[in-house]
């Protein structure tokens, strides 16, 4: 048996050419989270990691980092290509930096509701797009649940796309969103997600857009006590592993980590729906202005050219969502 002697400088372990299924020692990974320790995501990373520790008897060990303390999604995108972190949980539109491919997930109303979202993640269309991750040496292990992004802001409620007349609202680095907002008639701004809270504060931007357990959980609505509930997209969180790390482990540990991650998923999920629910009533009790939609139509219009266009150029992507609206 060879064993190969890995770089010590960040924690990680000694561990045995992976693939061939022999004995290996154990290995110490680093996984990357954004969120803070309590947020729904951060839980089924810590829940992934224990799993994967006991089920392993040991030998492979995860320890989480929330609240980005080894920086924001992007950046550790970046440094899971150089190889010093080796898992990583982000959203689906910074993926698309890495992967054109994945910018598909932004297609604004692409997905009808919660059960077509899941039907396509859990289908072939959504592994399909786990696959793709290869192409930054990445292997995709899970989707989690990121609700509907809607939009928040400072001053006038926004209730139709014109509201968003002279309105800077940030914008995910890399993402569709941009040209989203730019369709409804507002202004978009690239920034990094632990920037958007004092850039409202300051008058930078005028409001932002994301689902509603982060809105609550960077107390956003402080600065900007104003959520219009337009739900113009639907993107997953993705859970993933360097190549590199993968290929440390033998064939029956890569197969032991694919299992915990996609469980992991079943946990985030339940803990999403609660956290959905808790988040709504902590707006309501500070007094946030939530605007009901009846009709998401205007919305739907606004960027009808666009999700078009996008739809020729995704017409894979789109042709499986297609199928897994039929599977409801």
């Amino acid at each position: 048996m060879t064993t190969v002697a890995l770089a010590a400088t960040l924690g990680l372990g000694l561990a045995a050419c992976g693939g061939g299924g022999g004995a290996q020692e154990s290995v110490s990974w680093r996984l990357a989270e954004t969120h803070p320790g309590d947020y729904p995501t951060t839980q089924a990373d810590k829940w992934f990691a224990e799993e994967l520790s006991k089920r392993s008897d040991g030998r492979i060990t995860v320890e989480v980092y929330p609240d980005a303390q080894l920086g924001e999604e992007r950046d550790v995108l970046e440094q899971m290509q150089l190889g010093s972190v080796e898992l990583n949980r982000t959203n689906a539109n910074l993926v698309g930096e890495f992967v054109p491919s994945w910018k598909a997930y932004g297609i604004p109303y692409a997905f009808e509701g919660e059960e077509h979202f899941w039907n396509f993640l859990q289908g072939e269309g959504g592994q399909a797009k786990l696959d793709e991750l290869s192409e930054m040496g990445a292997v995709g292990l899970a989707y989690y649940d990121s609700g509907a992004r809607s939009l928040y802001t400072n001053g006038k409620p926004i209730e139709k796309p014109d509201d968003l007349a002279g309105r800077n609202i940030r914008v995910q680095p890399g993402s569709i969103t941009a040209e989203v907002v730019e369709e409804f008639g507002g202004s978009a701004t690239t920034m990094d997600f632990g920037e958007v809270y004092s850039g409202i504060e300051t008058g930078v931007i005028d409001g932002a857009e994301n689902n509603l357990p982060s809105y609550v959980s960077t107390r956003h609505y402080e600065v900007a006590d104003n959520l219009t509930l337009n739900e113009h997209q639907r993107v997953p969180e993705v859970l993933m592993i360097s190549q590199s790390a993968m290929d440390q482990l033998s064939e029956q540990d890569q197969q032991l980590v694919r299992e915990v991650a996609k469980e992991s998923t079943e946990v985030q999920r339940e803990l999403w729906q609660e956290e959905v629910a808790e988040s709504r009533k902590t707006l309501e009790d500070a007094g946030v202005t939530i605007t009901e939609l009846d009709d998401k139509k205007p919305f739907e219009d606004a960027v009808a050219g666009l999700k078009e266009r996008y739809a020729g150029q995704y017409g894979e992507f789109m042709d499986a969502v297609e199928a897994a609206k039929k599977q409801q």
